[in-house]
């Protein structure tokens, strides 16, 4: 894909004005140049074109507020006198990967007064002897050289690498707090659901209990009932047997009488 064309993918219905960064990586530059991008980014502050075959920088435009610019991966070797032309307020530039051979290509960087880190790497002049004490010294307003200060301290993410991921700190923020109320919805959800099932389960508990208290209830009366009926018949069974001893006696008395009145 061309380079215009794919600017113009990258709007996406914008105006160029509503574009804070714009990321080209990978498609076609026509002749070595860049083409399509106009000064009408007025806003733009990160440009990423890795990898586009660039051989000039010279069809820039002008971009006032643009601070970081990737171009590692082309075939840049010099005119890089335009970044400072062009770019005034530039503080991260990675030009690795390119054809850039003498520190004297490097030296119209000095007139970016604002640049802060600069990459160079896999280009030839990082073979010179005395090549990080010679940039230094020429970029004096540099803070980092390839990743790293005149310590030898690495440079920090948010100082060292152009990061150019369009996301403010206070979104992240925003987006960070609204992620942990929908986590704290969430286990108030799951704890209410909770409660629910607790209550629920003590309630059929409860009917169990009750249920066996009944039927407990109604074993003990139908106990009472039976002892009672056995009880009455136990009763009776005395009555019968009384009333039948008490008619023997009768019935011997009687033959007795008349054995005496035979007599």
């Amino acid at each position: 894909m061309d380079m215009k064309k794919r600017i113009h993918l990258e709007l996406r219905n914008r105006t160029p004005s509503d574009v804070r960064e714009l990321v080209l990586d990978n498609c076609r530059s026509n002749e070595g140049k860049i083409e399509g991008l106009t000064a009408e980014f007025v806003n733009l502050e990160f440009l990423s074109l890795i990898n586009v075959g660039l051989i000039s920088v010279s069809n820039l435009p002008k971009l006032g507020k643009l601070k970081k610019l990737e171009l590692s991966d082309n075939r840049i070797s010099g005119g890089l006198d335009i970044l400072a032309e062009k770019l005034p307020n530039l503080t991260h530039l990675n030009l690795s990967g390119n054809k850039l051979k003498d520190i004297s290509t490097l030296e119209p960087l000095k007139k970016l007064d604002n640049l802060k880190s600069l990459d160079l790497f896999n280009c030839e002049v990082t073979n010179l002897n005395d090549y990080r004490e010679s940039v230094f010294k020429l970029l004096p307003q540099l803070t980092y050289l390839d990743g790293y200060d005149m310590e030898d301290r690495e440079a920090s993410d948010s100082d060292g690498e152009a990061d150019g991921d369009g996301v403010d700190d206070d979104d992240e923020e925003e987006g960070e707090e609204e992620e942990d109320e929908d986590g704290e919805e969430e286990d108030f959800d799951e704890e209410e659901d909770d409660d629910e099932e607790e209550e629920e389960g003590e309630g059929e508990e409860e009917d169990e209990d009750v249920s066996g208290e009944d039927e407990e209830e109604d074993f003990g009366q139908d106990g009472e009932v039976d002892d009672e009926d056995d009880d009455d018949d136990d009763e009776d069974e005395e009555e019968e047997e009384g009333g039948k001893g008490e008619k023997r006696k009768r019935e011997a008395d009687d033959e007795d009488e008349d054995e005496e009145d035979d007599d």
